[in-house]
């Protein structure tokens, strides 16, 4: 297991290194001078010394190779630059944003494996049952729902029509932890419908691919007790791609809950990125791209290690 965790760490830092490389490129080498891009307002022209004023601040006078030393050195550092809007360090602002965003993924991940989980598990074990035909047109109609329409009506339901909580708004959790977690409640869930619709599809799927197996059925012939059976041999072998699935749609939620996060108000990374390439913001859309795709690369590290913990085959594949 130690081998196989020092060898996917250092495929994670790999590609770490080739992601900054690839933002740092991207930002660096699209056509057009990057400072006259950010001061130009309205198609008019801006003015010369004020372009290059910002690009000796931005370093961008520099040789290349010279302002990708410096990038490195920064990142090293934990330094994004400072924003163009209100010259506050960008690496601030994204530590201050970025605990809410994974704060409202997490929520909405715990709820989504909470009713998937078990409601694929069932319907797995009696296929084509009542409760696997309902539960399967529930989570059709939930994957073809935008998340957007969901969180509208949510606000409209609960908000609006019942009043049993606020429409949205944030409160730290420090100040207030009950007000915190109501108002995080319905952004999570608005997120959790389409993961839990995914997530009780892929339990379905393993479930009966799994029971189908010979040790399951060698078990069964033993007389072990079913529930037994489904905890020990077939939810540890079901949950593996589970994971899978969950992890590559938590790393896309990171940069997508834009939507939920302006419907309810949600101060997360998110919105402060549409707020930064709306503004033209450089250091601040560098910052947050680069820290949603590292982040991303982590998150799938660690799943690769807990789906090697939980099926020791894939340590030595």
């Amino acid at each position: 297991m130690l081998a196989f965790t020092l060898r996917r760490t250092a495929i994670a830092l790999v590609l770490v290194w080739l992601v900054a490389t690839l933002v740092f490129m991207v930002i660096h080498l699209i056509p057009g001078d990057p400072a006259e891009l950010l001061l130009s307002q309205g198609g008019v022209a801006p003015d010369p010394a004020a372009v290059a004023e910002l690009r000796e601040r931005l370093g961008l006078d520099l040789p290349l190779y010279t302002q990708y030393l410096n990038y490195w050195a920064g990142l090293f550092r934990g330094d994004f630059g400072v924003s163009l809007q209100d010259e506050h360090p960008v690496a601030s602002e994204i530590a201050l944003r970025l605990p809410r965003t994974l704060e409202l993924i997490g929520a909405a991940a715990v709820i989504a494996l909470s009713v998937g989980l078990p409601f694929g598990t069932m319907a797995a074990l009696k296929p084509g049952g009542r409760l696997d035909r309902i539960a399967s047109l529930i989570a059709g109609i939930s994957l073809s729902v935008p998340v957007f329409v969901v969180g509208t009506l949510a606000i409209l339901v609960f908000a609006q029509k019942l009043g049993w909580v606020s429409a949205g708004g944030y409160v730290a959790l420090a100040q207030d932890p009950v007000r915190h977690f109501i108002l995080l409640l319905m952004p999570a869930s608005t997120i959790a419908v389409g993961l839990g619709a995914v997530v009780f599809r892929v339990t379905r799927s393993a479930v009966l691919e799994v029971l189908g197996r010979d040790h399951v059925r060698a078990a069964q012939a033993r007389g072990v007790r079913p529930r037994l059976i489904i905890l020990r041999h077939v939810l540890r072998n079901a949950l593996s791609p589970v994971l899978t699935v969950v992890a590559l749609h938590l790393g896309s939620l990171l940069g997508g809950t834009v939507l939920v996060e302006y419907v309810f108000n949600w101060p997360g990374l998110s919105g402060y990125l549409v707020r930064s390439v709306e503004a033209r913001d450089y250091p601040e859309v560098l910052g947050i791209v680069l820290s949603i795709s590292v982040l991303f690369v982590f998150l799938n590290l660690l799943v690769d290690l807990a789906y090697a913990a939980l099926d020791p085959r894939v340590r030595h594949a």
